[in-house]
Formats: C-alpha cells, structure tokens, sequence
C-alpha cells in the first residue's frame, strides 16, 4: 500500500507542471472570459463594471462587422486550405527525387516557415504594394495592370490566402515528404508492369498512401487558418472596407484597442463554439480516416 502510494505520488509530481500550466493558461482565462462576458467591463474603468446579463450577445446579433469577420475567417479557410496542400504536395513530390543538390531546394522550400511572419507579411506588403512593388512592376512589363491588391476589398483576401500558403507550405511539404518516402518501392514497379501510366500511378498508389497525411495536414491547416490575426493586422488593419477583417482580429480590436473586454469576452465565447464545433467535426473525420 505504502508502495503503491509513493508510486501515486511520483505520477502526481510529474504531471504537477502541466495541470498548473492548463489551470493558468486554459482554465482560469476561460472561466474570467466567461464571467466578463455578462458585463459591461471596460479595462480603462474597472470600477464601473456592472453585470448586464445577454446584452453583449443580443448586441453580436445585430454587429455586422462581426458577422463579415465570421465570413471573412471561413473563406480564408476554404481558400487557403486546398491550395495550401495542392502547393506542400506539388514541392513533396518536386524533392522526392535523388538528384545532385536536392537537399539546398528542400531548404530553399522549408525557409519561409521559419521566418517571423510579420517579417513575412511586411514583405509581402512591400511586393503587393499598388505603385512600386515587384508584382507590378512584373504585370508592367507585359503592359498589364496596375492592380491595387491589398488596396481593393475584393482581392485583399486573395493576396493574404496567397502569402499564408506561401508561408506555410513548406512545414507540411516535409510531412507529405516522410509519407512519399515511406510507400513501398514495389506498389510502383508492380504498377509499372501492368502498363500504369505517371498518373495513373499517382491516382492509385501515392493518394492512396498519402490519405491519412493529407487529413492530418488538412487538419492542422484548418486549426492554424482559424487563428488568423497577423497578416491582416500587419498588412491591411482588417480594411479596406473591413474585406480582410477575421474573428480573432476582431476580438483583439474590440478589447485592447477600444477597451471593450466584456464585448470582446462574448466575441471570444462565440468564436470558442464554433472552433469546438468544428473540432468535433475534425475528430469525426480522423476517427472514419483511421477506420478505412
């Protein structure tokens, strides 16, 4: 028994340091995110805080810049995702190969996800930039544009989704690289003996091996698209006409900068749902993956 309570104990201390962290870090913001989001707190006049019940989410029904930001976020998602796996699988496949000097383009790929992106994105303001920057003067040559990008509502998104899958596609290219590499040699030579094309080879040998990967990258590109913040708010400011405006920029804007944190609070309770929502779909989707 004695034994068996010193065991107990030793467990306790090592998972001591992370139950503390998850109380710190989850639990109690959580619980004030809550709680402050029934009031009207302001963090310039603490004092005057006042319980006001389900006026803040009455409120979100009505805040239509909210509501873009939801539509903003969701297209963000549905755009950058495809593209972003499309380009780490494309790269994937562009290394896969046992060439002189593969290993400086496999770097060259990988570089841009270990760059800071608000060093990425005020790069990437500078080539999008609607006067001088280096698309337009690419366009120029051809006698095409100028185009404003970041300046017009409706391809301010688009340049983002672009940059982000740029940023990030390097990461997964290397997740899609260990799966290449682990498909059995021999699926492709019995393919190529029964007369498969590259293609056809692709469709029903490197898919299929790939299938479980390719959720999981899907996944994490989901989860990371989700907490957009950084590009917009280095590149746009949410503008123009609030075209690149996401949930979690939003919530930023409304507690830190107007000073709104019980309004932001009920922001974040909404935005809290639906990423749990979508997580349950998530597991959902890899429980069915793993099963086939």
């Amino acid at each position: 028994m004695k034994k068996l309570n010193k065991e107990n104990l030793t467990g306790y201390v090592f998972i001591a340091p992370a139950v503390i962290l998850l109380v710190v870090f989850l639990l109690i913001p959580f619980l004030l995110t809550l709680g402050y989001s029934f009031t009207n707190y302001n963090i310039l006049k603490p004092g005057e805080m006042k319980i006001i019940g389900f006026s803040n989410f009455l409120k979100l029904t009505q805040d239509t810049v909210f509501r873009k930001s939801i539509i903003n976020t969701f297209v963000f998602v549905i755009l950058v995702v495809p593209l972003q796996v499309c380009l780490a699988l494309g790269l994937a496949l562009l290394i896969n190969r046992k060439l002189k000097g593969i290993s400086i383009y496999r770097l060259a790929f990988f570089a841009p996800t270990v760059l800071s992106l608000v060093v990425v994105s005020i790069l990437w303001t500078y080539i999008y930039n609607p006067n001088n920057g280096l698309l337009n003067s690419l366009f120029g040559s051809f006698g095409i544009g100028p185009f404003k990008f970041l300046n017009d509502p409706r391809t301010a998104m688009l340049c983002i989704v672009v940059l982000s899958a740029w940023q990030g596609c390097g990461f997964q290219m290397m997740i899609f690289l260990s799966g290449l590499q682990d498909i059995p040699l021999h699926l492709y030579e019995a393919a190529e003996m029964d007369g498969a094309t590259k293609i056809q080879q692709f469709v029903n040998v490197t898919l299929p091996g790939l299938k479980n990967i390719a959720v999981f990258v899907s996944l994490n590109i989901v989860v990371s698209a989700f907490q957009l913040i950084i590009q917009p708010m280095m590149m746009t400011g949410g503008g123009p006409q609030n075209a690149t405006m996401t949930i979690v920029y939003e919530i930023y804007q409304t507690g830190f900068r107007y000073n709104q944190m019980g309004y932001g609070s009920a922001m974040a309770l909404v935005f809290t749902v639906i990423v749990l929502v979508i997580s349950l779909v998530q597991n959902k989707i890899t429980s069915k993956s793993n099963e086939d």
